[in-house]
């Protein structure tokens, strides 16, 4: 739910693995920033003790990813 309020990465196919408080967070997204925008997300949400950020910062692999979701890129 954090992540689909963030509108930077709403439509991003990102993967959450959660266990006793740690998240690891994982998936390809076009640029750093929208890394680190989806690592800040979840710092508000309760329960959440600890991060690992595990995405990969790669623009073909995230628009293959978000055109098999069926989200439009545009360049």
């Amino acid at each position: 739910a954090a992540l689909g309020r963030c509108s930077y990465i709403r439509n991003s196919p990102l993967r959450l693995d959660v266990c006793s408080g740690r998240v690891v967070l994982s998936g390809a997204v076009p640029s750093y920033f929208l890394k680190q925008m989806a690592q800040e997300s979840l710092r508000s949400v309760e329960g959440v003790e600890e991060i690992q950020n595990e995405l990969e910062v790669s623009t073909v692999r995230a628009r293959r990813s978000l055109a098999e979701t069926g989200v439009e890129v545009v360049a």
